[in-house]
């Protein structure tokens, strides 16, 4: 490689170091952008380091984009090792990422521990990349994995985990119905609005889960006593 080229290419990196580290979030979107627009190997640990700390949903979006642009055997590599510790939030974007690109070789690098991790949008990511790219004989220990995680966090979370099921499709059935009978009402109930939903996806997932309380209430309430006064 010519001296200018090498010159060329550092400057390049450190303009779009400088420019994902702007304050205004526009310029950071111009500078992913321009990134997928031109891919370029040098540019992906760039991007990949500023996918673990951008604050703006739409920038984080538009990182993924460029990301998957690039080579995908190298960025595949680059995200693997970001899924083996580090912040949440690195982790999360990996996995959002790795779920945009499908290569298989990320299954075997979701763990039942980020299926539960302590943090909600890694678990979300994990449970989305993990229905995608499941192998047809893992199907059943992915099932029982999200079948644990069922009654967890609020509405949009629950969602996610019963669209998960929904994905993974009528081999998750059994881990579904079991769950069904947990001791924990709002176990019970969210195991209820998946099955609904699994066997009509046009049904909306907030009246799905309404009617699982109902019926978890109605099977909680005690029994009409026998006879009169």
């Amino acid at each position: 490689m010519w001296v200018s080229e090498v010159v060329e290419m550092t400057g390049m990196i450190t303009g779009l170091d400088s420019a994902l580290r702007a304050p205004d979030a526009s310029t950071r979107l111009q500078a992913a952008l321009t990134a997928g627009t031109r891919p370029s190997d040098e540019q992906i640990d760039a991007l990949i380091a500023r996918c673990a700390v951008e604050p703006d949903f739409f920038v984080r979006d538009m990182l993924t984009w460029a990301l998957v642009r690039h080579d995908h055997v190298t960025v595949v590599d680059r995200l693997l090792v970001e899924l083996d510790g580090g912040a949440p939030q690195a982790r999360s974007q990996a996995l959002h990422t790795l779920s945009k690109i499908g290569d298989p070789r990320a299954w075997e690098a979701i763990t039942a521990g980020l299926l539960r991790d302590a943090d909600d949008e890694t678990a979300r990511a994990a449970w989305r990349t993990a229905a995608g790219l499941v192998p047809t004989d893992r199907e059943t220990w992915l099932a029982a994995q999200l079948a644990s995680q069922l009654g967890r966090g609020d509405r949009d979370l629950r969602l996610s985990l019963s669209r998960a099921f929904a994905d993974l499709g009528p081999v998750a059935l059994p881990a579904v119905d079991a769950a069904a009978a947990d001791d924990d009402p709002e176990v019970r109930a969210h195991a209820l609005a998946t099955a609904r939903l699994m066997s009509d996806p046009e049904e909306g997932f907030d009246a799905a889960l309404a009617e699982a309380r109902r019926a978890v209430a109605l099977r909680g309430a005690p029994s009409a006593p026998e006879g009169g006064c």
